[in-house]
């Protein structure tokens, strides 16, 4: 094979610039992200549209872009990322309806775009409305179906592992000028 007639030409040298430049990309991407959770105030800065549920404002592969200040009051009309307890993968809907308690809590109620009822058979069995604390983001901007990279590697995972070898051995076997 022609990937391992290269590590073998390399020096011991040119092997750890190597393995030392992938580990400098990897460490990048991830400060990148920490940098963006802290500026967005968002776990997730970044999600990918995972369903059809918010069409026509969002399609299944669209990338958005979410920011979540604690300060800023969630409005009807907005769109939210949420999580729900017992569930691994955020929702993105649009909050209907807000119930505002006397002591300033806020609960509110959401709804995708393209579907029938409200998201109360999604929440956890009991809770009929979300709080602040059950949101990831809020969508700020998106754009459309750059996401699809994430959805084809997360349904043909032997895919995705194919594309991360010859990323790895791209950048391993790279070799300066």
């Amino acid at each position: 094979m022609d990937v391992f007639e290269d590590l073998r030409r390399m020096n011991k040298r040119q092997l750890y610039y190597q393995v030392l430049n992938f580990a400098m990309i990897v460490s990048s991407a991830l400060m990148i992200w920490k940098g963006l959770i802290v500026i967005t105030g968002s776990e997730s800065p970044i999600v990918v549209v995972l369903s059809g549920s918010m069409e026509p404002a969002f399609h299944r592969g669209d990338l958005l872009f979410l920011t979540n200040f604690q300060e800023d009051p969630i409005r009807a009309g907005e769109i939210v990322v949420f999580k729900v307890e017992g569930r691994d993968i955020p929702i993105v809907h649009r909050v209907i309806k807000i119930h505002e308690k006397e002591n300033g809590n806020i609960k509110f109620l959401t709804k995708g775009d393209n579907n029938e009822v409200d998201d109360r058979g999604l929440y956890k069995e009991g809770q009929n409305w979300l709080e602040k604390k059950d949101v990831v983001g809020r969508a700020r901007g998106f754009l459309p179906y750059v996401g699809m990279v994430t959805i084809i590697m997360n349904d043909y995972p032997k895919f995705k592992y194919a594309l991360l070898a010859v990323m790895g051995a791209y950048v391993l076997l790279k070799r300066e000028s």
